[in-house]
């Protein structure tokens, strides 16, 4: 099969290797659509890879090939999409329903081969059956989907309360969707370009602010006007992160959803927002819950395939065939929306 291989760092090959095949408990999928996560980038430029040759690519969508052993209620052509996590099942974070904790786990495109192939072999377990009315290159953004849904409800976010996204990017324009869906009062997104606060827009939110075309005091001034009950920082920037402590109301809620890839620095004074403010603090990892995959991955295909939650301008950046994902890598290096790789005419 034709796959793009990571052969070492910024070394992108697009070549033949060997077919995977299922063994007993797992299910093979005819690759249609894979996205470039944010996280793949770090991957080939940066020396992130966990081993080489690996061929990544977690957020993807396809049809059953071929079944192993023991599989059960998984047929051939079924149009699936897969969750990437790969949990022990056995060690007490999983007993809790706490997959994304636990420390034994294994990923699809990271730890073990992706989906930037011909074919991907995955666990019968972690497959999701997908809907006629959910596109393959929908549900190739379905994990992300999942990730911005699981943040809401790990924040307790519930009705009627005034809501922040900081940043624009696939997990922030989600955001703004699922809490319009949950019955936010409002959402006001902050990003930095034209694009993704447009997109921002069309995800739903009430107010957009750029950091480019307003100063910081500017921008302070109205965000602590408005008090937000929940704050959800979704880019993993240093100058977010420190926003989100500043924006956020008395008795308010954080929930760090991006992941930072720089030393961070809070100066005491910002630091002490947490004392004074009586906020809560979270972080958010991955998007998981009982019963395996959970409830995130359950909602977020029956609100894709009713049209409640959609593939909004600005979410997905373009497809490429595979073949040019070099080149697609070298564009995505500069951040913002999914771009999505085809390996289906």
């Amino acid at each position: 099969m034709k796959a793009v291989v990571i052969e070492d760092n910024e070394k992108i090959a697009y070549k033949e290797v060997p077919a995977p095949e299922p063994g007993p408990g797992e299910v093979r999928v005819k690759v249609a659509v894979c996205g470039i996560c944010g996280s793949d980038i770090p991957r080939v430029f940066d020396h992130a890879a966990h081993s080489y040759p690996v061929i990544l690519g977690h957020e993807f969508s396809g049809t059953v090939d071929r079944t192993g052993i023991g599989v059960e209620g998984i047929e051939p052509g079924m149009r699936v999409t897969a969750a990437p996590l790969v949990p022990c099942h056995e060690c007490p974070d999983c007993k809790r329903g706490d997959y994304s904790l636990c420390g034994h786990y294994n990923f699809i495109g990271s730890r073990r081969q992706g989906a930037m192939a011909e074919y991907v072999v995955v666990p019968a377990r972690n497959i999701v059956v997908l809907p006629n009315e959910v596109s393959f290159e929908q549900a190739a953004t379905i994990e992300p989907a999942t990730v911005s849904l699981h943040a809401l409800r790990l924040a307790k976010y519930g009705q009627g309360r005034r809501m922040a996204v900081l940043g624009c990017g696939i997990i922030g324009l989600y955001a703004i969707q699922w809490a319009n869906l949950l019955g936010a009062e409002s959402v006001t997104a902050i990003g930095r370009g034209e694009t993704g606060l447009q997109a921002a827009e069309a995800a739903g939110a009430d107010a957009v602010f750029s950091t480019e075309k307003i100063s910081e005091a500017e921008l302070l001034q109205t965000l602590n006007s408005r008090g937000y009950d929940c704050v959800f920082e979704c880019s993993g920037s240093g100058q977010t992160m420190a926003l989100a402590l500043q924006a956020v109301a008395k008795k308010g809620t954080v929930c760090y959803v991006g992941t930072p890839k720089k030393e961070l620095t809070f100066p005491v004074r910002l630091w002490e927002n947490i004392n004074r403010k009586e906020c809560w603090l979270t972080g958010s990892w991955m998007s998981y819950s009982a019963p395996f995959p959970g409830e995130e991955w359950r909602m977020a295909v029956e609100y894709m395939a009713s049209g409640r939650l959609k593939l909004v301008p600005g979410i997905v950046h373009g497809i490429y065939p595979m073949e040019r994902a070099a080149e697609v890598f070298e564009t995505a290096r500069g951040g913002g929306g999914r771009y999505l790789l085809c390996c289906e005419p």
